[in-house]
């Protein structure tokens, strides 16, 4: 993947605040369809699984090995790329490296299309696939989370980080449902429900899978060719009178940056903490729907979507809260360290709740927590570091956080199917309470919005 470096672009008309704030809107919404069809595909390679590969009571090892090593295949991928994609991000124009990822994202799923309609894929394929998908999406994500904060004044980072995971939790709200309706149409068209050249063609699908990545790829394209109307300043470069620094160099720069600033490496090391924690949930809530809620194998995936569309009507509730707020003006790592508290505790009670509803009830909560916690860190680092230093700072920061997720998710898979996935949510609900307590008497934390000293030029 090569793309031409920003440096011969012209430069952008200058934009007024206003001008801004309404690209921005607009480069949030192009990326929505595109959120909502990742999440499409992701649900329904999920109930694919549960459902269709794996549905019999004594497949529960096989079950929790596949949604593993699926889970695995992209979550290493994208933290293991995340130092190149933000050091890219940084040297690149970001706005063609992201419609360059949107394109490549959607040759993938029309691959993912014919793996999925010409036969039966084995896992370890399904894993690659997963991974590749996964190696796109960071680098789109170091182009994307780089360029909104170069676009949005300061005062204005709240309700734009806000507005971010309500675009997560709408896209999780929703996807649920629309997968869950897309795997079953072939099997409706089969019993004549759906009459015509388009029932004929459905019928001869094995499931809904083929459909949802199809859209997921359409999303894509439709994403690249608004982002190919937008303009957007690049901040420039400034590295001191040395002439600029190689690739190598750059990827380094970020793990220098953090080094330097203890009181942001604490607030990463706790959302590393929190990441082992709760990373795991994808494979864990298969898993407690399946068996330890006692769900049919043929009900499994309208159960799951219960519970996940509930996940993410709590995030979309919480997103919209920080949205219309603006979240707190100081302080603002009371806006993580609390919510992250409440979090816990629903997490943990999700474990035990015993019921369909309940339990709905209890990741609902957390859901609200999450894009609040998340919003109010993502403020404080926009704040902190330079948007011309942020594609390098912001991966090492992605990878650190989020390097314990594929150890949470192969633990999850790991344990799960030997003391059950209702304890393992209990007691890492538990320990992140705990941890979140314990942080609010962190000196360090206290003073993580505090102007950052003057340090030594940073040469990587």
């Amino acid at each position: 993947m090569t793309l031409p470096p920003a440096d011969p672009l012209p430069d952008p008309p200058v934009l007024s605040d206003a001008a801004r704030w309404r690209t921005f809107l607009w480069l949030w919404g192009s990326q929505a369809l595109s959120v909502l069809g990742g999440g499409l595909s992701a649900f329904a390679m999920n109930i694919y699984l549960t459902q269709s590969r794996f549905p019999l009571e004594g497949q529960k090892p096989e079950l929790a090995a596949a949604l593993a090593l699926t889970g695995l295949g992209w979550g290493a991928a994208a933290i293991l790329g995340a130092p190149l994609a933000g050091a890219l991000a940084d040297r690149w124009n970001r706005r063609r490296m992201m419609i360059t990822c949107d394109l490549l994202g959607a040759l993938l799923l029309a691959l993912g299309v014919l793996m999925v309609t010409l036969g039966t894929p084995p896992v370890w394929l399904l894993t690659l696939f997963t991974a590749a998908l996964g190696l796109v999406g960071t680098f789109h994500g170091s182009a994307f989370d780089t360029s909104y904060s170069s676009l949005v004044t300061r005062d204005r980072l709240p309700r734009a980080n806000g507005l971010m995971q309500t675009l997560w939790s709408l896209s999780g709200l929703l996807s649920p449902a629309l997968a869950a309706l897309l795997i079953g149409l072939p099997a409706l068209a089969r019993q004549g429900e759906a009459p015509g050249v388009l029932g004929g063609a459905l019928a001869g699908l094995p499931d809904g899978v083929p459909l949802a990545l199809g859209i997921d790829a359409a999303s894509f394209l439709l994403a690249a060719a608004v982002v190919s109307r937008l303009h957007w300043p690049q901040p420039p470069r400034r590295d001191g009178g040395r002439g600029r620094p190689s690739l190598a160099q750059d990827m380094r720069f970020g793990w220098t940056f953090i080094g330097r600033r203890p009181a942001l490496l604490h607030l990463l090391l706790t959302f590393a903490g929190v990441n082992l924690l709760t990373s795991g949930v994808g494979v864990l809530h298969p898993l407690l729907v399946r068996f330890t809620l006692g769900t049919p194998a043929d009900g499994a995936g309208a159960a799951l979507a219960t519970v996940w569309t509930a996940l993410s009507a709590g995030g979309l509730l919480g997103g919209l809260l920080v949205s219309v707020t603006g979240g707190l003006k100081r302080r603002r790592v009371l806006g993580v360290l609390v919510p992250m508290i409440a979090a816990g505790t629903a997490h943990a009670l999700s474990g035990v709740a015993g019921s369909l509803p309940l339990t709905a009830a209890c990741v609902l909560a957390f859901g609200v927590m999450t894009p609040i916690m998340n919003a109010h860190s993502q403020s404080i680092w926009q704040a902190q570091v330079a948007p011309e230093l942020q594609g390098r700072v912001f991966s090492v920061r992605r990878l650190i956080a989020q390097f314990t997720a594929p150890l949470s998710t192969a633990l999850a898979g790991l344990l799960a199917a030997r003391v059950g996935a209702g304890s393992i949510l209990l007691w890492s609900g538990v320990l992140m309470a705990v941890l979140a307590t314990a942080q609010l008497l962190n000196p360090h934390l206290r003073r993580v919005e505090d102007p950052l000293p003057e340090a030594p030029p940073l040469t990587a």
